[in-house]
């Protein structure tokens, strides 16, 4: 089993990238009432909810079990990216290096792609991949999908 690597996949959205990019960058405090099945709290612990550098904590839910995740952003507006890359939490008990990158494009006048890269280093070689986490992200892309559209 590899004890680091990267996973990414995209996800098919309908809207424009911008649409999508400003919920993901901008307004993460609308998630617990768009996805609480997900995530259940966003608080921003340093900076503001869209700036760069800006350090975020997440309670979220992954397999049935409550999980917190601190995490430091970085923006790249030109390419519809942020990169958010992992402090403290559970997650980062079991891995030394867990940064995810998600970036917006643009496809059609009305839809887009998210690809997302999840890059990662395990702790130790008993730590499973994580695929979970993958999982998870992917599935909270899609469910957000519904309530950018609304908006």
């Amino acid at each position: 089993m590899a004890t680091s690597g990267t996973y990414v996949t995209e996800v098919p959205l309908k809207g424009t990238a911008e649409k999508h990019y400003k919920r993901w960058k901008s307004e993460n405090f609308l998630f617990p009432d768009a996805i609480g099945h997900h995530i259940q709290n966003v608080t921003v612990h340093d900076g503001e909810w869209d700036s760069h550098g800006g350090i975020k904590i997440w309670n979220y839910t992954l397999d049935g079990k409550q999980e917190v995740f601190k995490e430091k952003r970085e923006i790249d507006d030109e390419n519809k990216t942020m990169t958010v890359r992992g402090l403290e939490g559970h997650v980062m008990e079991l891995f030394k290096v867990y940064d995810l990158i998600g970036q917006f494009i643009p496809k059609t006048e009305d839809s887009c792609i998210c690809k997302i890269t999840m890059v990662w280093e395990k702790r130790n070689d008993e730590v499973p991949e994580p695929s979970s986490y993958m999982k998870l992200l992917k599935s909270m892309v899609v469910d957000m999908a519904d309530h950018v559209l609304k908006a």
